[in-house]
């Protein structure tokens, strides 16, 4: 499989990803319409963890970590590693060796939807790290694939410089281009939920705060005690 290696990709303003850094992977994906998320089969070696950095892609064949080893790199300060394959694969493409390299170079974290291993290791050294599996199964280093090209993974389009925020969650990318404006859209939903969560704490029901219930009427639902429901005491 040829490919090709691209140095020195645009990515996302720095300002911009500490901002997104602030806010959970839930409050971005809805603050930008519900999209960008990466799918629920991402899920996290750790817990009560919230990155966000720019992303260094990686397109290898399946069984294979050579272009991991290129992509390394190409990682920078605030970079996340984003890995998939041309066809889908479970072997542990990335462990406790990877991390180390990229942690010395100010690498944030991996997602992948393949599999890593080492998962003890990895906590141990709090590199934080999505998959989709988590193998045993090594790899070999002999075919050609890309770095820092245009991705999916779970159908969404991950670029090389786009902003990965990633949480217990999940994983959710957003466009270099839209992140200041998804930074903005995400810090008026959390002031949005402050107030609602405010409400709720004072004992309003959703079903009024929303108006849901004339919604439910318009949906034919109805209410009935008990009796009136089991036909029960007529």
């Amino acid at each position: 499989m040829p490919g090709v290696i691209v140095t020195d990709p645009p990515r996302a303003d720095a300002k911009d990803v500490e901002t997104l850094a602030g806010f959970g992977v839930a409050t971005v994906h809805e603050a930008m319409g519900r999209t960008g998320l990466l799918g629920h089969h991402l899920r996290p070696n750790q817990q009560d963890c919230r990155v966000a950095g720019t992303a260094v892609t990686v397109l290898s064949w399946p069984g294979d970590n050579l272009m991991i080893h290129a992509a390394v790199e190409q990682c920078g300060a605030g970079d996340i590693l984003v890995v998939t394959t041309t066809s889908p694969s479970t072997d542990g493409m990335f462990g406790e060796l990877f991390a180390t390299a990229l942690q010395r170079r100010g690498v944030r974290g991996v997602v992948t939807n393949a599999g890593i291993r080492d998962t003890a290791e990895l906590r141990a050294m709090g590199f934080p790290a999505w998959s989709a599996a988590v193998s045993a199964q090594g790899t070999v280093k002999a075919t050609g694939g890309s770095v820092n090209v245009p991705v999916v993974i779970g159908g969404q389009v991950i670029r090389p410089g786009d902003v990965i925020v990633a949480d217990d969650d999940g994983v959710v990318v957003v466009p270099r281009e839209g992140a200041r404006e998804a930074g903005e859209k995400s810090l008026a939903r959390e002031d949005k939920e402050a107030a609602t969560r405010a409400a709720f704490v004072g004992g309003q029901l959703g079903l009024d705060r929303y108006g849901l219930r004339d919604t439910l009427v318009q949906l034919g639902v109805t209410y009935r005690t008990y009796e009136q429901y089991t036909g029960e005491g007529s």
